[in-house]
């Protein structure tokens, strides 16, 4: 069976190495790669495809594209208005998210504390899932920093239509977030000094950035404060996926072991 990474650019992926290993651990012997697909470029990739493939992982600037092309949404995916999954059944295919119940997971693996006040920098498909993740974790309050409050405003509406009703707001990007738990979805080089210092306060750092690392935001996370790392969220995203994809699930260690020694240049 074949799966891969879709997404522009995509040559930097860390996907290949961790689904690689997933299906090594799992005896499952299956291909994945990360292949170039552009925006608008989605509906003939998936045209092209065959009884072989079983499942697609997909990245930026897709997440949002891929939502007009299926019929199977599923009821997380729906809830972001966005997927990062896509699963391969002989004429059936089903859009899902693994973003949002990963975020979850790699926060409670370092932190068990109650959240009731979340925040994110950015305003994208990534802010929408980890946003909702903050309100499956129990914030009621989540504020998300953007840049402009259009470029912010349908994250911002997918996380008010989480169950619990939360109350969100937009903010500006330089404002000091004020929550238990804050998410980063912004590229380091947009992470000023001014933005690192006004989020000192802030307990509990999800950095999605996974590379470079550390980030500037990630390295100024000290002893007394939590770190969970971008290659947290993708260990346990990509552990969801394999699950969707193969029926098991993978270890999240052996899998976020790949990634480290990937990064460090020792695979």
């Amino acid at each position: 069976m074949r799966c891969a990474v879709l997404g522009d650019p995509i040559a930097h992926s860390l996907s290949p190495v961790l689904h690689r290993a997933a299906y090594a651990e799992l005896g499952v012997d299956w291909t994945y790669e990360a292949v170039r697909v552009p925006a608008g470029g989605l509906a003939d990739f998936l045209a092209g495809l065959d009884a072989s493939w079983r499942g697609l992982s997909l990245t930026m600037p897709l997440k949002r594209e891929l939502m007009s092309l299926v019929d199977d949404v599923s009821e997380r995916a729906a809830l972001v208005g966005a997927a990062n999954t896509l699963v391969l059944d002989g004429d059936a295919r089903r859009a899902d998210n693994t973003d949002l119940p990963g975020a979850v997971a790699a926060v409670r693996e370092r932190y068990a504390d109650p959240v009731a006040v979340g925040a994110v920098l950015g305003g994208g498909a990534t802010a929408a899932s980890t946003g909702l993740a903050l309100c499956d974790l129990g914030a009621r309050r989540v504020t998300l920093h953007v840049r402009s409050p259009e470029r912010g405003e349908e994250a911002a509406a997918a996380v008010r239509r989480h169950p619990s009703r939360p109350e969100v707001a937009l903010a500006p990007l330089g404002q000091a977030p004020v929550a238990d738990v804050l998410v980063s979805t912004v590229p380091a080089a947009a992470q000023t000094p001014a933005l690192v210092a006004g989020c000192a306060d802030v307990p509990v750092v999800l950095e999605v950035v996974y590379d470079p690392w550390p980030t500037p935001l990630a390295a100024s996370v000290g002893p007394d404060r939590v770190l969970v790392g971008g290659l947290d969220l993708l260990a346990h995203q990509a552990a969801l996926q394999v699950e969707l994809f193969a029926g098991r699930r993978p270890t999240v260690e052996v899998i976020r072991a790949a990634g480290d020694a990937a990064l460090r240049g020792t695979a």
